[in-house]
């Protein structure tokens, strides 16, 4: 793609020009030509896809790992060809760990840095508030890790690479029964501020009924809380086989640490919001034999798959985790719908608005090959993947790193 949309002429040009220089702003971020509305595809200008995850906050253990997921595509793809010659650029934004940052994130992304799409935010809490802006704006947003039910149907221009948490909590509750057939009374705790563990501790408990087991209680805390001895003690006079978090890395970790401490000896399942190795050094040795169901394994076999994990390990000497493996698959799809989409209709010459409408077409129209194996979309933008897994922590001896083991 060597195409450009037609110039101004060289007086507005060169007027352009001095303006800038006389602004000192910075246009790295800006890939729009303001004056024709296009996207302005060259090496200098390449095409702009917005990255909104939560860099601070308590939630920057989970945001991390996709920022790095996130660069590793930035790098993989741009050396692939990028758009038929084109770089692509992420724009990053910080959204912290509340609502107030993703919706400011989302605007600054759609309107001041112009970006094409937006793959983000790091939570479903954040998604809700947020995404409805990108929809409002028809920006087509991927979530990298929106597990929650409902995060498709907020609208048409909302897709996810994340699998819905009733697909993949259950596994990890086959898994502990698998492992220990005389389980019989589970205790629940969840993040009542969080509207993902809210929604993933609801498909837990239908779970705990569909198997037939008892659930004994169902203690709440807040994803800011560090003091869990009230409820874990509470659930522990019960004398549960089996305990349930279902929470961030940072709180979960700590539940799970002072659970142990407090002598349960049980099984315990950690949900999708401690499916991090950051969560290593939250609960380090007690963190040993935690069961979290995955939608990403570092054996899929694929060339994407592969070529993301050597690209991880090589610059972090460790196998990725599955919110890194779901950021480089949001950027993948991105680029794979812009070669298809450019190689219909040149991406430089649409205006931005329609380029956003016809790149949230494609999208939900391809198939893609990923780390995560073959996915596609629905029409409304829910996911649609095959494979699932279910791993237990196994720490080291010094307690303070280990990996996730996959069960068979």
């Amino acid at each position: 793609m060597h195409k450009f949309a037609a110039r101004p002429s060289a007086l507005f040009v060169t007027l352009a020009l001095l303006l800038s220089a006389c602004s000192g702003a910075n246009t790295g971020t800006n890939t729009t030509n303001t004056a024709t509305n296009t996207t302005s595809n060259s090496a200098s200008n390449p095409i702009a896809i917005g990255v909104a995850l939560a860099q601070t906050s308590n939630v920057a253990l989970l945001g991390q790992e996709q920022v790095a997921g996130a660069r590793i595509a930035e790098k993989y793809f741009n050396e692939q060809g990028g758009i038929d010659g084109t770089p692509i650029k992420l724009v990053f934004q910080d959204t912290g760990g509340d609502e107030a940052g993703t919706i400011n994130a989302f605007q600054t992304l759609i309107n001041s840095d112009r970006v094409v799409g937006i793959v983000g935010p790091t939570l479903s809490q954040q998604a809700f508030s947020a995404d409805p802006i990108a929809e409002r704006a028809k920006v087509p947003v991927v979530g990298p890790s929106n597990t929650a039910k409902g995060i498709p149907q907020i609208g048409d221009y909302i897709a996810r690479v994340s699998a819905p948490v009733s697909v993949v909590a259950p596994n990890s509750v086959q898994a502990a029964l698998k492992s220990n057939p005389n389980i019989r009374r589970v205790a629940v705790f969840y993040a009542q501020n969080d509207a993902f563990s809210k929604s993933e501790t609801e498909i837990f408990q239908q779970t705990i009924k569909e198997q037939g087991l008892e659930l004994v209680t169902v203690q709440k805390f807040q994803t800011t809380d560090t003091d869990f001895q009230t409820q874990a003690t509470n659930a522990l006079n019960l004398k549960p086989d089996l305990v349930i978090i279902s929470g961030l890395a940072a709180d979960g970790g700590n539940l799970v640490r002072q659970l142990r401490e407090l002598g349960y000896k049980g099984a315990i399942i950690g949900g999708n919001g401690l499916n991090t190795s950051n969560v290593f050094t939250v609960c380090k040795e007690f963190c040993d034999g935690l069961l979290i169901a995955q939608a990403y394994s570092p054996e899929h076999p694929g060339e994407m798959n592969a070529a993301f994990r050597n690209a991880y390990h090589s610059q972090y000497k460790k196998e990725p985790p599955q919110f890194s493996a779901q950021a480089f698959t949001a950027v993948q799809v991105y680029v794979e719908a812009l070669r298809a989409l450019d190689s219909k209709t040149d991406v430089s010459t649409l205006p931005l608005p329609q380029l956003r409408t016809e790149l949230n077409k494609q999208i939900l129209a391809g198939k893609y090959q990923t780390p995560l194996g073959e996915i596609s979309f629905t029409p409304e933008g829910e996911i649609v993947q095959k494979e699932f897994y279910v791993a237990q922590i196994k720490m080291n001896n010094n307690g303070n790193s280990g990996q996730f083991a996959f069960l068979k």
